[in-house]
């Protein structure tokens, strides 16, 4: 991934954060046939590892499990908030007319060593701690317990699981901290504007955060 020295976030606790938050990884691996990606969902074991470990499912029919059992290396995008940014927000605009639009955005991208696993209590386990991170938001959640035993070894059954070794993890953040003072204050205030067609209040937080920082 290009990374300016601007926009790079280092910090594994805010990439981690941006998984927690945004567990949809893009699966990349390159095999004989060209590329491949699968959205997948990630379950996040933040203190396997010198990085983290990632686990995941994916169904027996799709062959990427086989590209990585064969040795193919992963590669998981993680895509936070993102947003249009017109350069109208810009006080240099006013001052010059030497703006253009551009787009923020934060993202964090994973490789690894890849562990295939067929293993039905492994499965089961990753799983119900997948579930039960997302619907422990819920009042009354649901568990896997909750359906029947003989239907979930069924499901289990179509389902391989990729455990994931973090070795390299980096994260971008490019929150307009390239802009002067004023642009950044302006960005802030069209992304903060109720009704605005590119309003994005998560996008202005980071936007606050990180040019604040300078």
């Amino acid at each position: 991934m290009y990374q300016p020295p601007h926009f790079r976030e280092e910090d594994l606790a805010v990439q981690h954060a941006l998984i927690r938050a945004h567990p949809l990884g893009l699966l990349i691996t390159a095999g004989p046939d060209g590329p491949t990606a699968n959205p997948l969902p990630c379950h996040l074991e933040a203190g396997r590892g010198d990085r983290g470990t990632l686990q995941v499912h994916m169904a027996r029919a799709n062959g990427q499990w086989k590209e990585l059992l064969a040795g193919a290396v992963p590669l998981i995008v993680f895509q936070g908030t993102e947003n249009y940014i017109t350069p109208s927000w810009y006080a240099t605009k006013q001052e010059t007319g030497k703006v253009v639009p551009t787009w923020n955005y934060a993202t964090v991208q994973v490789k690894g060593k890849a562990a295939v696993i067929e293993d039905a209590d492994w499965l089961r386990r990753q799983i119900g701690a997948l579930t039960g991170v997302h619907e422990g938001r819920r009042d009354a959640p649901w568990a896997v317990g909750d359906a029947p035993d003989a239907f979930i070894a069924a499901q289990i059954k179509g389902i391989v699981g990729v455990e994931i070794e973090i070795t390299e993890i980096v994260g971008k953040w490019k929150v307009s901290q390239n802009r002067p003072a004023a642009d950044i204050a302006k960005v802030i205030e069209g992304l903060d504007e109720p009704g605005q067609p590119h309003a994005n209040a998560e996008m202005a937080g980071l936007v606050r955060e990180y040019g604040s920082r300078r």
